[in-house]
């Protein structure tokens, strides 16, 4: 047989038109090696690809989390729900009782200082002014009449006074003259006192039919309406409001902060909020005021903190909805990594400065890297804030470099919140920084590579 025989095959697939003869016409013998080695190629490289999954040892840099310190702006807030009120306004109400016969604004109504708000019927108390008034002028008249007679008597009485000297007259006219004057003047001043009894009066019933007619005592927005026109309004024992007018120009934010919260905040610091449907626009103010008294919700001990803001647009409106961040400190454009990167610094007298870290140690938590990280970790997870571990500014950081080696590094800390931190010195933007390690699959590698394995008979053949 010559090199480029075929191989024999078999007299079945010698018969014209069968399947295997028509298939190598079509496929040249050097095509078919090709298909051949590409075959054991993918089967090699799928091995390799398994090995590689279920048998190979991953790097220890693998199995930690980095972040890259970048530049940003930080912020350590205390949050808190509030809501708005105008910081100033008045509870309009009514100082008499009727009913009101006129209500002349509505809500939403802007007013000025002195504008007639409403009318209550003045039937009742009119009529009592002009009895007083009546009454005044009957008195006037009483004093008039008791004037002159006064002056009578006191005539009589000179007269009488001149005759005694010329011994003209009794010692009895002459008394009787006397007592009639000094009877006339004290009628006189009895008229005189009643008549100012009945001013005062007067002046107090005016003053109730002025109070029928409401005037705004400010300036500003109607609010909300407490009585609608034909109640009758009864201010015996309280008196009835009537509207709210407020100055909306300025808004006093309150909000409710938890008593753990309340030694963070001081006088004057700034403070910003957001409203519901604001489209995240922030309002800014200072504090101005902490009341000592708290309100106790759900056995819940909450302070109110109050601060005022402008509002020209009108836009803040009252009993809106405030997300109130305080802010404690800020940081622009520093240099930034997650809280999760800092663990202790070493205590005094512990060598400083970068070292090499062992990247397997870390990995398994064991370091002083990856394994302060989870401690700190812990710590967060037990309730405590983990940033009270660097009040002193001083931290380490696990920084990854670029040939995969670890070094533990000494940093400055500055601003600090529950996320991020700003690092003022020992590490540089675009540096990367252990933050974690993910959790071991040794296990499940373990028992993904034994599924993989063929099992072998005990004649050493295949399954």
């Amino acid at each position: 047989m010559t090199p480029d025989t075929e191989t024999p095959i078999s007299a079945r697939d010698r018969l014209p038109g069968s399947a295997l003869q028509r298939a190598r016409a079509r496929v040249p013998r050097a095509a078919r090696w090709a298909l051949v080695l590409a075959a054991c190629a993918l089967l090699t490289g799928g091995g390799y690809h398994a090995w590689r999954t279920g048998f190979g040892q991953a790097s220890p840099a693998d199995s930690l989390i980095t972040a890259v310190a970048q530049r940003g702006d930080l912020e350590d807030t205390v949050t808190a729900t509030g809501t708005l009120q105008p910081k100033d306004f008045v509870d309009v109400g009514t100082q008499v009782s009727g009913q009101l016969k006129k209500l002349l604004v509505e809500v939403g109504a802007v007013v000025t200082a002195g504008q007639l708000l409403a009318e209550i019927d003045p039937s009742v108390y009119q009529s009592k002014v002009d009895g007083d008034r009546a009454q005044l002028l009957n008195q006037q008249a009483q004093l008039a009449d008791r004037k002159a007679q006064l002056e009578l008597a006191t005539l009589q009485f000179t007269r009488q006074k001149n005759l005694d000297r010329e011994n003209a007259t009794t010692t009895e006219a002459l008394q009787g003259a006397g007592a009639a004057q000094q009877s006339a003047l004290a009628q006189t001043d009895a008229i005189r006192a009643q008549i100012k009894q009945t001013e005062s009066t007067l002046r107090g019933d005016e003053a109730n039919l002025g109070y029928t007619k409401i005037h705004a005592p400010i300036a500003g927005t109607v609010v909300s309406l407490a009585a609608k026109q034909g109640q009758t309004l009864n201010a015996n024992q309280q008196a009835p409001i009537v509207l709210r007018i407020a100055d909306l120009a300025t808004m006093t934010v309150q909000a409710q902060v938890s008593e753990a919260d309340v030694p963070k905040l001081s006088i004057g610091m700034d403070v910003y909020f957001t409203t519901l449907g604001g489209n995240a626009r922030r309002h800014y103010g200072t504090l101005r005021q902490i009341p000592p008294t708290p309100t106790v919700v759900n056995n819940v001990v909450l302070y109110d903190a109050l601060f005022d803001v402008a509002n020209p647009d009108q836009s803040l409106m009252t009993q809106m909805t405030a997300q109130v961040f305080f802010v404690a400190s800020s940081a622009k454009d520093a240099v930034l990594v997650p809280l999760a990167a800092l663990h202790p610094a070493a205590a005094e007298g512990r060598p400083r400065g970068p070292r090499a870290s062992d990247a397997a140690k870390i990995a398994s938590g064991a370091g002083t890297g990856a394994g302060a990280a989870r401690k700190g970790g812990g710590e967060r997870a037990s309730g405590l804030d983990a940033r009270s571990q660097y009040v002193n500014g001083r931290a380490l950081v696990s920084v990854a470099g670029a040939d995969g080696g670890i070094a533990d590094r000494e940093v400055k800390v500055g601003v600090m919140n529950r996320v991020s931190a700003q690092i003022l010195s020992g590490l540089q933007p675009g540096e990367k920084v252990v933050i974690g390690t993910r959790a071991p699959a040794a296990a499940a590698k373990a028992q993904t590579s034994s599924s993989l394995v063929p099992k072998a008979t005990k004649g050493g053949g295949r399954p």
